[in-house]
């Protein structure tokens, strides 16, 4: 590619900030397909960065924050790629170990100091997991007296020092943006955990927590069609009252498990041995343990094993944001 016109681009970017491709192809008088080529070279080579999806699409100067070089061994870049994922306040995600650089960067941290750290708080919890799962069960039963009979999350919704996790900052974003693209990672990612655990738990039928706040697009029904589990599924209704109150609104315990079993009905006269119910994220635990109650009073199974993507790390706190 022609050094003289990435240039004449980059002055053009770097005087107006923030331009389109037909703009630039007008300010440079090159086709739109031959800008087209230049801006993907540079986005290529750090000099770029693009903003948006088509049709609104713009490039800008990458920041100096971003061209920030570091040089990890083989084994702490595997960690990063692997568990470092970060969504920026203007929807821009971050990973593996270029994303971590950036987001040290912007916390004025040395990145080399802080990898450590992440590694040590990473592997900490990796341990703790079985069969790609976490054992929640000690934490249901030490809560609840009676409802599901044993719980897993795929991972914590946040750690410490580092906050929210991959899975917890995907789970965040795909419900608050409606966004497909995140919800259709989501499920790929869980899925083999998840039939591992169904072959384990010798499930003969699903369950799925309903949403309690109103969406265009719920990312439980994408979640559901993306596992395609091949499993009956039991009807689990929410009812709505003159007023919606959301469970992630309550933050007492006892207030959310008045919610969960006032307003969760078990809509199903099929009798099952063991049951799944699947939840995006446990919080105080109310809900999907309730639900759980309704199907074992119900006669619709004897044992229900409780699942979902996220849930807390701290007993059970309130995770209001999802």
């Amino acid at each position: 590619m022609n050094t003289t016109t990435k240039n004449k681009i980059l002055n053009i970017v770097q005087k107006t900030q923030r331009i389109g491709p037909s703009t630039l192809s007008d300010h440079i008088g090159l086709s739109r397909q031959m800008v087209q080529r230049y801006l993907k070279t540079m986005v290529d080579e750090g000099l770029l960065e693009k903003i948006g999806t088509p049709p609104k699409v713009f490039y800008k100067i990458k920041t100096s924050a971003q061209k920030i070089k570091v040089v990890f061994d083989k084994k702490t870049s595997l960690v990063l790629e692997e568990n470092f994922y970060h969504i920026t306040p203007t929807g821009k995600e971050l990973v593996g170990k270029e994303g971590f650089v950036i987001w040290c960067s912007e916390r004025n941290f040395n990145p080399e100091k802080k990898v450590p750290e992440f590694i040590r708080v990473t592997e900490k919890y990796q341990q703790i997991k079985k069969n790609s799962l976490i054992d929640a069960t000690a934490k249901l039963k030490n809560t609840f007296s009676m409802g599901a009979d044993k719980l897993y999350y795929y991972d914590f919704y946040s750690v410490e020092i580092f906050g929210k996790t991959k899975m917890g900052q995907k789970l965040l974003y795909a419900k608050q943006s409606e966004n497909k693209k995140l919800m259709k990672e989501i499920g790929q990612s869980i899925r083999p955990a998840l039939m591992g655990l169904i072959t384990r738990e010798n499930v003969d039928a699903i369950a799925y927590v309903p949403p309690t706040v109103p969406r265009q697009i719920q990312f439980m029904k994408i979640l559901e069609k993306e596992l395609s589990i091949a499993l009956p599924k039991i009807a689990v209704l929410k009812v709505i009252s003159d007023i919606r109150v959301p469970q992630k609104t309550l933050k007492k315990l006892s207030d959310r498990i008045e919610n969960a079993n006032e307003t969760f009905v078990v809509d199903s006269n099929v009798s099952f041995k063991n049951v799944l119910l699947i939840d995006d994220a446990v919080g105080s635990g109310a809900s999907i343990n309730q639900i759980a109650q309704k199907i074992k009073e119900r006669g619709v199974a004897k044992k229900v094993v409780g699942f979902s993507i996220t849930g807390s790390l701290n007993d059970f706190d309130v995770i209001s944001e999802v």
